[in-house]
């Protein structure tokens, strides 16, 4: 499995555990989520760019 298949299952699986999150009323754990899947997203965005220039 690739860096960037590895952040996007990252990204999935972050973006589950927000929504959890969310329905369980946990705001502090939603927002920590929130920041990393941010994160995470900017380093999927940046690795597809480094693919795209290679």
């Amino acid at each position: 499995m690739s860096r960037g298949e590895k952040l996007k299952e990252l990204v999935s699986d972050l973006s589950r555990a927000a929504e959890a999150a969310r329905r369980l009323g946990l705001p502090t754990t939603v927002y920590l989520l929130s920041m990393a899947l941010v994160e995470v997203r900017e380093a999927a965005t940046d690795d597809e760019d480094d693919d795209g220039a290679a």
